[in-house]
């Protein structure tokens, strides 16, 4: 006989099936452990398929090493861990289930997974032993859980599944020696962002939209336009004595909005295998007012420490074609494969030596350094001079008649790294380059697929108070 007198009652009730309904205060052992215990189970969760499903779907995560919920002084003494919840999201992307209302009532028809994800149980009379519905939060409490919870606990469960892939694909050489990285926009719920909805400054970054606290006004821009659709979204307005502007204005229905919008940008670097497709090696989300390199440095340091090795090759798009992406790859043995962005002089030449060549024919001497901290990463330039000039002049006239002769001569500024001449140097025509750029799109696809999962989206929840007037409407993501 037990000493629990719960535990006894059940058991004379004959409801009770050791360790079935065990819902002593004690937390169940995380899923990673159900994998390779599985003859422990109940045998209500051992003879659902859908329960056997995401044990075999979930199981091989590193459950135990998620973060702990440490509980608020004036809180729950003994809070929800992680585990639980994180585990019903991946069933919600997993089912398709458009809210957490959705979630809790599928994990109510489901007492199996309540029971396999580490939900507290509440002891009850029938044949699990527990009430499923007692036994889960609210789902305004999942939403809330969801909204607070740290970034560190789908991190680990990120961590994790590298760990997996690499086990998966130990016989895979070179896996992970070729990454592609791209930035996905995402547009927050806010009325400032409907172009119906009239809005007085929509574009003034110094007022916060209610909708959302944290979102930021970013610009999106786009190289497809044709000619007469360079039109930005934010009109300009006209300086007094400006002339009158020779076209009429468009009407609302015709007007072009997307360049400028409030919301945040997720980034995201990806792996591609053979046969197995593309998988996701790092995650970093900011706020849209923040540039697209800003993120390179963090997303490959999240790579590095998951891969254990730098990759030698990535595929980016034109907005990371900076001088340090360049340097990155080149370091590890390597070359990134970045489109040419139109920008400054792009068919500079250089010496063997790294110098850059002037309109004459001739190497630029190095004259002076210092470092440039206005920009996102901060970083070392120089400034080379005219050979026929400096340290001492050499000649009475440029061979070419450059205008810039009488002002002391040509002058060159620019990184001083072997970024930026590789970044002007590198063969874009070559089929190694071809090779590379063409993974590129392993990131679109990924992207599509967060975008069906509604992961990029955000969702309108309703917050009703007391009052039934007292209606507001904040986005939560899904």
């Amino acid at each position: 006989m037990t000493s629990h007198p719960i535990i006894a009652w059940f058991a004379q009730l004959g409801h009770f099936e050791p360790p079935a309904a065990a819902f002593s205060a004690q937390p169940r052992p995380t899923l990673d452990y159900w994998l390779t215990h599985s003859q422990a189970l109940p045998a209500f969760v051992r003879t659902c398929p859908i329960a056997q499903h995401y044990l075999h779907l979930l199981g091989p995560l590193a459950w135990a090493d998620l973060p702990h919920r440490q509980a608020h002084p004036n809180g729950n003494p003994t809070p929800l861990a992680y585990g639980p919840f994180a585990a019903a999201c991946l069933i919600k992307l997993d089912q398709r289930l458009p809210s957490m209302g959705a979630l809790r009532q599928y994990l109510v028809d489901h007492p199996a997974l309540v029971w396999l994800c580490g939900f507290p149980l509440a002891p009850a009379r029938n044949s699990y032993g527990f009430d499923a519905e007692a036994s889960l939060p609210t789902h305004r409490h999942l939403t809330r859980l969801l909204r607070q919870m740290p970034n560190a606990v789908p991190q680990a469960l990120l961590d994790s599944s590298v760990v997996c892939l690499q086990a998966e694909l130990a016989a895979t050489p070179n896996l992970g020696q070729t990454i592609a990285l791209d930035t996905k926009h995402i547009l927050a719920w806010v009325k400032e962002n409907n172009p119906k909805q009239y809005v007085e400054d929509r574009y003034d970054k110094t007022k916060q939209p209610k909708g959302d606290p944290d979102c930021k006004l970013g610009c999106k821009k786009r190289h497809n336009k044709t000619a007469n659709q360079t039109e930005q979204a934010a009109p300009a307005t006209l300086a007094p004595g400006a002339a009158t502007p020779s076209k009429e204005g468009r009407p609302a229905s015709q007007a072009q909005v997307g360049e400028y919008y409030w919301g945040y940008a997720s980034a995201i670097v990806a792996v591609k295998t053979p046969d197995c497709g593309e998988f996701v090696l790092a995650e970093l989300t900011q706020t849209f007012d923040r540039g697209d390199v800003i993120c390179f440095f963090p997303l490959m340091a999240q790579v590095e420490r998951r891969l254990g090795h730098k990759p030698k090759y990535g595929a980016l798009d034109a907005a990371f074609d900076a001088h340090y992406v360049y340097d990155y790859f080149h370091a590890a043995g390597g070359f990134a494969a970045v489109p040419l962005a139109q920008r400054g002089k792009t068919d500079r030449t250089f010496d063997p030596a790294g110098l850059p060549i002037c309109p004459a024919g001739l190497a630029m001497p190095l004259r002076d350094k210092f470092w440039c901290r206005s920009t996102a990463v901060e970083h070392e330039r120089g400034r080379y001079a005219c050979p026929l000039q400096y340290p001492q002049r050499t000649a009475d006239a440029c061979p070419v008649a450059d205008d810039h002769w009488a002002k002391g001569g040509c002058v060159v500024t620019m990184p001083t790294s072997r970024g930026a001449r590789l970044r002007l140097q590198l063969d874009r025509n070559a089929e190694s380059y071809k090779i590379i750029y063409a993974q590129r799109t392993a990131t679109e696809r990924l992207f599509s697929q967060a975008l069906a999962l509604g992961t990029l989206a955000p969702a309108l929840q309703v917050q009703v108070s007391s009052a039934p007037s007292c209606a507001t409407a904040r986005p939560w993501p899904t």
